[in-house]
């Protein structure tokens, strides 16, 4: 990985982990069509009142199978593959512009020490974890 990228995925890795950002990736896809598709056989079987029965029940069926499935957003960047890796660095070259820095330890000072540029750069992310791997956020434990 080129040392710029590199250093780009590491601030991302921090930013998330300061935050402690988790995710569900393929899981939380699953939960929604598990929900979509009681509602349809309920509509199917009941009319409208099926639709709402099954789109409860597929509901908490959904969050059954995401729960526990969420791991930290650390991890799941530096699982990327390397062409979501470069898609990721375009994306928060874009918020940080022509800033300079000449290692990790000085890029993390210059973001963590701007509220705002450190508000973009977290903005950015969490928009390509979800706009982009189609994931679920949550904070904390």
């Amino acid at each position: 990985m080129a040392p710029r990228m590199d250093d780009i995925m590491r601030l991302c890795c921090d930013i998330s982990a300061n935050q402690q950002v988790k995710v569900a990736v393929q899981h939380a896809t699953r939960g929604a069509i598990v929900a979509a598709g009681t509602a349809f056989v309920g509509g199917i079987l009941a009319g409208p009142a099926g639709i709402a029965v099954g789109g409860a029940v597929g509901g908490l069926l959904g969050a059954w199978l995401t729960s526990g499935q969420f791991k930290p957003l650390p991890q799941i960047l530096m699982e990327l593959p390397p062409n979501q890796q470069q898609k990721l660095y375009s994306d928060i070259m874009a918020v940080l512009g022509n800033l300079d820095w000449t290692d990790m330890a000085q890029l993390a000072a210059l973001v963590m020490g701007n509220a705002k540029l450190k508000q973009q750069v977290t903005a950015a992310l969490l928009s390509y974890i979800t706009k982009e791997l189609g994931a679920e956020v949550r904070y904390g434990d």
